[in-house]
């Protein structure tokens, strides 16, 4: 009954903010419609360009930067502006993860009563099963899956994608087993199939699946022939994505915080690479 008060208070102040963004934008919208039937279409271009000019003329650098970051026609624009800044948001997720790892016993107990939240369910079927998925996230896994796609992607002509596929698999790594041992959380306890002798935070087979089957799903899916088979891609590979991830959580070899950092690092690895892989094919364009 306690919780009752703060969380009508935050669904007051939730459904307050939601009030108000739709008021203003109706406002918004009736305010751009009474002033383009005053000035007209050709009116409010001329605007445009008088704004435009009147900013090149009072700070050239500044206009120039914004307009170089905002072009939504260029992916040196808008775009990569965009994914550089989900990156750094990324970032400052993980950031505030690990300090609740490294700090809180909150998030200890939260991991801890997940981890047991799952022991009923730990028979010799179901953990058969899910340590054949995991496999799927290990380093010689996706290794020989780097490899494999790496002769793919060149015999097909799309060799620009190669770089960006290592780089994702280089930095995901590199970046995992630093976090590994500066952090040097213990793991949970394990079960009688499985073991691992690194520390725990974060998953590095978490890391390495979101990085390496992100990137080719991004691979496959940019050059397939329409939107139900990119939906197909990407759905799929989410799927898998996640299944490697639960996996670690359900044999006990990491705790659930220890993959959601895991999946933070891949993402900023796989922007990474859908940058450098969009940028290589502007510049190989002729």
């Amino acid at each position: 009954m306690t919780l009752l008060g703060p969380s009508l208070v935050l669904a007051g102040l939730v459904l307050t903010v939601l009030l108000l963004r739709a008021v203003v934008r109706v406002c918004a919208v009736r305010m751009a419609r009474a002033l383009a039937l005053r000035a007209g279409r050709v009116g409010a271009h001329a605007s445009v360009r008088a704004i435009a000019t009147w900013g090149q003329r009072r700070a050239p650098g500044l206009f120039g930067f914004l307009y170089r970051r905002l072009r939504p026609d260029v992916f040196t624009g808008l775009p990569l502006t965009l994914m550089a800044l989900a990156a750094l948001y990324l970032a400052a997720l993980l950031g505030g993860l690990t300090q609740e790892v490294v700090e809180a016993e909150g998030m200890l107990r939260i991991d801890r009563a997940i981890n047991a939240a799952f022991a009923p369910w730990r028979d010799a079927r179901l953990v058969g099963v899910f340590l054949w998925i995991t496999a799927l996230g290990a380093g010689p896994a996706l290794a020989a899956v780097a490899i494999t796609a790496t002769a793919f992607l060149w015999s097909s002509r799309r060799s620009v994608l190669i770089l960006p596929l290592w780089v994702a698999l280089a930095g995901a790594q590199v970046t995992t087993w630093v976090g590994k041992y500066a952090i040097d959380r213990h793991r949970p306890d394990f079960i009688a199939a499985v073991s691992a002798s690194s520390p725990s935070f974060p998953s590095g087979h978490a890391t390495g699946a979101m990085a390496i089957y992100g990137f080719l799903a991004y691979a496959i899916a940019r050059d397939a022939a329409g939107w139900g088979q990119r939906f197909e891609v990407a759905y799929w590979s989410v799927v898998l994505i996640l299944l490697i991830g639960f996996s670690r959580i359900f044999l006990s070899v990491h705790y659930a915080s220890d993959v959601v950092g895991g999946f933070m690092v891949g993402a900023f690895w796989l922007l990474v690479a859908f940058a450098m892989a969009e940028w290589r094919r502007g510049v190989r364009k002729p």
